[in-house]
């Protein structure tokens, strides 16, 4: 797959946002490093996938952000690639590139519970790297945890897949 694709529709923002306080300033210093940027700027994963097995809508109605999530998932119940289409702030659109690394070949299983051990993080719950370690680039955004108007950013992405593969029970 050439993940060269025209990544016009994900538009994204720069910059800390709102941080205030001296641990949220701090915090938001560490975040917006090279790599953090990259996944801003150059997107690996930011295309409509048009052959998606499923895909869901997720929206931050507090400040506006909004993705498409795609997946395609094989007959084993392998995610075998990841997508989204948005616009948002820098770490809602990074946060989504990172998850998309981060669950390519894993089974829905354990794409729910890299959601669960994202969610965690971002509340401070888990601080140690060798804990987050499984969230790959993703363990960045751990310092999110002490900006908390923009945990909702980080967590948007990784809310849309728990919905999109958790079972839905009939009514």
């Amino acid at each position: 797959m050439d993940n060269m694709q025209n990544h016009e529709s994900c538009a994204h923002a720069s910059g800390a946002g709102a941080a205030t306080g001296v641990a949220s300033a701090s915090a938001a210093q560490g975040l917006y490093n090279a790599l953090f940027m990259d996944h801003v700027n150059h997107p690996d994963w930011c295309f409509e996938m048009t052959d998606a097995s499923i895909s869901h809508t997720g929206v931050n109605p507090s400040c506006g952000d909004e993705l498409v999530f795609y997946l395609k998932i094989n007959d084993q119940g392998i995610i075998e690639e990841a997508s989204y289409q948005g616009h948002g702030c820098a770490i809602s659109q990074a946060s989504a590139d990172m998850m998309s690394d981060c669950i390519i070949d894993k089974s829905a299983d354990e794409a729910r519970a890299l959601c669960g051990l994202f969610g965690r993080m971002i509340r401070a719950e888990l601080t140690s790297e060798d804990d987050i370690q499984d969230l790959s680039d993703a363990s960045l955004l751990k310092d999110i945890s002490h900006m908390p108007a923009r945990v909702k950013c980080a967590e948007l992405a990784w809310n849309t897949l728990q919905e999109m593969l958790t079972p839905k029970t009939k009514a």
